[in-house]
């Protein structure tokens, strides 16, 4: 065993795990829908879902999904079918995602602000033929000209109070503009089925599905769109019920069938659907689900149902820092506040806690590693770092050309080994070779991901291997200079990317929103001056823009990838 390898297989980590954390955890032979009907039992009376007031207890959330289930082998889903889900967060969503595992199928979750030839390019890829979608998304759908065997609706308002249906709507006309929903002809002319129909048609007697839960999928999302095609991940029950086991153990302080968290985050990306919707529910904790992450909304909820956890984005802490209603909630109260999905800047966490006495926990994880691979101790966090390996997952740095292990300290590629590992790419075989690799006996995931290891076993970001910049030889990070430019009190949000030029090999542009009171005032030169006299000169920005705001990725990163493919435009 060589001696940069046998730091990493020390797992040092260990030292700093809570005492009641286990350095592994076992993983129950189950499918996500035996763990589903248990809890459900063993909850039955306690509240599963609170959507805008409507409360849905657990022993009524299974007899939705039963009856769906019940309907969807009816139509004829067959075990190992890709059924899309096209959906936002509502009590629908929940409904359909265990509906489907029940009939055998597996659920390929669809972004709801994807585009028709997004849609189309999932669809086929999947090969989906069955879609449960929002009612005021179906145009998409049809758009996309893809033949199904079954096309599913359902309204925002199925699941809504009487008193805030019409607002449900309305909100949904707004954030979907230029879309609406079928009208009555339609659905009759197209042979559309409403969900409604058929979760009070049909009775709760799913068929008897035998799942393998090693080999079989229980869901395929896709990648977000880093490349130009999205890819499918293969993700099995065993892999989903991994990850949301280990993330538990490691927050032992949550207790089962004792919390409240706020779920605004997007089930259909892979953070939403693990750590807050299967995580809330396989514990018999209440989730209070909102379609749209309305912060007066979000705020109110917290202290009217007494929330116990919050799970977040970096986006949405760097506007709560400033937002002058933050302070009407106790953040000190809650068990746990998290933070995944991007990097979390320091001065965001600094001015979090300046503001409300209280501390985000950073953790890191990917599509591929169902939804987490690391986490920070909740009683030792460490500002800069995403944390530490969760029980049953070893991790290590890399040459990111080769296959050597580094010594701790030194940056290279992320390498990732657990049962929450995906299968693979959906009919890529090659990127999948490329990417799920056997080192020291074991099987890894290369992440793409440029990090280091401390001493203590933290592991602390730098940047995407495929955003890394070349500047006359030199190795340039962008979020390291988006940290400077973060620390100036006139930036609002910045985006880093190296643009090709022959004779240097590329130019460094910083991409910059200015806060409103500064913009027309703040000068590129005044910016680069702050930049040389906290960067080293080859790291210095050659290009400096302003603009209005910049491109996001449907979590809410700012996407490198669009703004260097701008300057790729003719």
């Amino acid at each position: 065993m060589g001696r940069a390898w046998a730091a990493y297989a020390a797992r040092p980590w260990l030292a700093f795990y809570g005492a009641d954390v286990p350095s592994g955890v076992e993983i129950p032979p189950k499918t996500l829908v035996q763990v589903f009907d248990e809890a459900t039992e063993r909850w039955a009376s306690k509240n599963a879902i609170i959507f805008y007031g409507n409360a849905i207890r657990y022993r009524d959330l299974r007899l939705e999904v039963d009856r769906l289930a019940t309907a969807l082998a009816d139509l004829g889903v067959k075990p190992g079918d890709r059924i899309a889900l096209y959906l936002v967060n509502s009590p629908q969503f929940v409904i359909a995602y265990f509906a489907a595992l029940k009939a055998g199928a597996t659920l390929t979750p669809i972004s709801p602000v994807y585009t028709s030839g997004e849609v189309r390019h999932q669809l086929v890829d999947s090969e989906a033929r069955t879609v449960i979608c929002q009612d005021i998304l179906y145009e998409n759908v049809a758009k996309s000209e893809v033949e199904l065997d079954r096309v599913i609706i359902t309204g925002i308002d199925e699941y809504l109070p009487p008193m805030v249906r019409m607002l449900g709507k309305s909100v949904m006309r707004k954030a979907f503009q230029g879309l609406a929903a079928p009208s009555a002809a339609t659905v009759r002319e197209r042979s559309l089925i409403r969900f409604s129909d058929l979760v009070r048609r049909y009775p709760p007697r799913p068929p008897e599905v035998r799942a393998d839960p090693r080999r079989d999928l229980a869901s395929l999302p896709y990648t977000g769109g880093t490349t130009a095609h999205p890819k499918g991940v293969m993700l099995t029950h065993h892999n989903l019920l991994a990850c949301q086991v280990e993330v538990s153990s490691h927050y032992s302080f949550l207790e089962e069938g004792k919390e409240v968290s706020l779920a605004f985050l997007p089930f259909y990306h892979i953070y939403g659907q693990v750590v807050v919707m299967l995580g809330t529910l396989f514990q018999g904790h209440t989730m209070v689900l909102f379609t749209t992450p309305d912060m007066d909304q979000v705020l109110y909820a917290l202290e009217r149902y007494r929330a116990t956890a919050f799970y977040g984005v970096p986006t949405l802490y760097e506007f709560l820092k400033e937002y002058d209603k933050t302070g009407r909630v106790n953040w000190k109260r809650l068990k746990a506040i998290t933070c995944g999905a991007d990097t979390l800047h320091a001065t965001t966490v600094r001015d979090w806690e300046r503001r409300t006495g209280s501390r985000i926990l950073e953790g890191y994880g990917m599509t591929e590693t169902s939804g987490v691979s690391h986490v920070n101790p909740p009683h030792r966090p460490k500002v800069g770092s995403f944390g530490v390996p969760i029980p049953n997952v070893t991790a290590a740095v890399v040459d990111p050309e080769g296959d050597d292990f580094l010594p701790v300290g030194e940056t290279g590629e992320l390498v990732i080994s657990g049962p929450n590992i995906m299968q693979g790419y959906w009919k890529r075989p090659e990127e999948t070779r490329q990417s799920l690799v056997e080192l020291e006996g074991m099987l890894w995931l290369r992440t793409g991901d440029l990090v280091s290891m401390d001493e203590e076993g933290y592991f602390h970001f730098y940047d995407r291997k495929k955003d890394l910049i070349k500047y006359k030889g030199y190795s340039v990070f962008p979020r390291e200079i988006e940290e400077v430019l973060y620390q100036h009190p006139q930036v609002k949000a910045a985006g880093v990317i190296g643009i090709p030029d022959p004779r240097v090999g590329q130019v460094i542009k910083a991409n910059i929103v200015l806060q409103p009171e500064a913009r027309g005032k703040v000068t590129p030169e005044e910016i680069l001056g702050y930049c040389r006299e906290r960067l080293a000169h080859y790291k210095v920005p050659q290009l400096i823009e302003f603009r209005g705001e910049l491109p996001k990725t449907d979590v809410g990163k700012v996407s490198r990838r669009e703004l260097r493919e701008e300057m790729a435009e003719p």
